[in-house]
């Protein structure tokens, strides 16, 4: 009788073994996709992958990027099978972040930030795999091929650009241990933007974090120098201005605030905690050619009557005609603000151009552009004004700077000059093939 009654009960917990596998499958599963959602808001995949639509599906793509080459479209990255990446396999999505290879072998442009991705761990690809095939509601809907003008349109030399600036080998494990390293050097790629990059497009070592530009904006440099970086900022105002996008030295526009709107407010404290603490301790690049943080600065010039006008017009209902703006900083003095006190005057330009689009951990910032409404001088004028009275003095700013800046900035050497450089190697080619047709017929 006992034997029975033993064997009886091994039965029943052999049974609820087999039945209770599927339920902590499924629960171990669902563990991975919400750390998949929040890696993939760490990454801030959803800032590009977005429709052109506000109220467009997240990941539903469509949404044009500017770059130096011309737009490029962002994909949809819903699993929706055809028109997503509902067929991508575990390892073919895998490669998409690390390498930076579609499913059907073509390469994707640089503006997908694989090289910073390359460095994910195993674990976290596994989870953010799950999380797109199974956390986010699939939308099959196509969106429109990238189309650059040539020679930038042919994919495949992208072969040779990662051949000669993708790492061969991932992040090595030091960077994986370190949080806050590997939040900002590849979940964020921060420096994708706040890193300069050299001739051929490629982000510069030996400059780190030093300082980049995009679209006609300054990704100011975010080392450790007190003077040129973030130095002189303590970490609970790196936190705040994080996480918010605002603190008493600097607000964040352009690039800047949408990662603030669609990654950097979500993440927890001990992750903000982490990227403070790594910023904080990288090494300092001197970049500035004064002797004052940009944030130090609070004006002392004469600004032109022409330039209070419209200063009076289009800004004092927000900053106050003394600069010293209102309700709590939700619109920020202009003084001791780093915008105005740089010596570099694009972000200025580019916010009385395009103005300011924010939602930060609770409060939405919103400042209108002027682009429609002023020209080139009248734009170059306020800029002054506003550096005279409140910021750096010594910077001027032209109507042939803001003229530049509303058309998408300065080209950088290589996207100005390769269609020049190309031609003249086929120029070349058809001499030197002439040169040698002529001498095999002459013998």
């Amino acid at each position: 009788m006992n034997g029975r009654w033993r064997r009886a009960q091994q039965l029943c917990v052999i049974a609820l073994g087999i039945f209770s596998c599927p339920v902590f499958a499924s629960q171990n599963d669902q563990q991975v996709i919400a750390r998949g959602k929040y890696l993939a808001i760490a990454a801030d995949c959803a800032a590009c992958h977005r429709g052109s639509a506000q109220q467009d599906a997240p990941y539903v793509g469509g949404y044009a990027i500017a770059s130096p080459m011309g737009n490029i479209i962002a994909s949809n990255i819903t699993p929706a099978k055809g028109t997503g990446i509902g067929d991508y396999s575990e390892p073919e999505f895998r490669r998409a972040l690390t390498q930076g290879i579609r499913r059907d072998g073509q390469p994707l442009y640089p503006a997908m930030p694989y090289t910073a991705y390359r460095g994910l761990s195993d674990d976290d690809l596994h989870a953010l795999y799950r999380y797109f095939m199974a956390g986010v509601a699939p939308v099959d809907r196509a969106v429109p091929e990238t189309q650059l003008a040539f020679p930038f349109s042919w994919r495949y030399a992208i072969h040779g650009w990662n051949w000669l600036f993708l790492k061969k080998t991932p992040v090595d494990e030091d960077v994986k241990k370190a949080r806050g390293r590997y939040l900002v050097d590849v979940l964020g790629h921060c420096s994708a933007c706040h890193s300069p990059r050299n001739a051929m497009m490629a982000e510069r070592d030996d400059r780190y974090l030093a300082g980049g530009e995009a679209g006609g904006w300054i990704a100011p440099n975010i080392t450790s120098d007190p003077v040129s970086g973030i130095g002189g900022w303590s970490r609970e105002e790196l936190v705040q201005y994080l996480r918010t996008g605002r603190n008493d030295k600097a607000q964040a526009a352009g690039g800047m605030a949408e990662a603030v709107e669609h990654s950097l407010r979500f993440l927890s404290d001990d992750d903000l905690d982490a990227i403070a603490d790594w910023l904080k301790q990288t090494p300092p690049i001197a970049t500035a050619q004064g002797t004052k943080a940009a944030y130090a600065y609070q004006g002392g010039g004469e600004g032109r009557a022409a330039g209070q006008a419209l200063y009076a017009a289009a800004c004092a209902s927000c900053h106050r005609l003394g600069g010293e703006g209102a309700y709590d900083g939700h619109f920020p003095s202009l003084t001791h603000n780093s915008t105005v006190g740089s010596e570099q005057a694009n972000n200025l330009i580019m916010v009385m151009l395009q103005g300011v689009h924010r939602q930060g951990e609770t409060l939405q910032t919103w400042m209108p552009g002027f682009a429609d409404s002023l020209d080139d001088r009248q734009l170059a004028e306020l800029g002054n004004y506003v550096l005279q009275q409140f910021g750096n003095p010594a910077v001027r700013i032209t109507p042939e700077q803001v003229a530049q800046l509303r058309a998408g900035g300065e080209k950088p050497w290589l996207i100005a000059s390769l269609p020049y450089v190309f031609w003249g190697g086929v120029l070349l080619a058809l001499i030197v093939i002439g040169a040698w047709v002529k001498r095999r017929v002459k013998h």
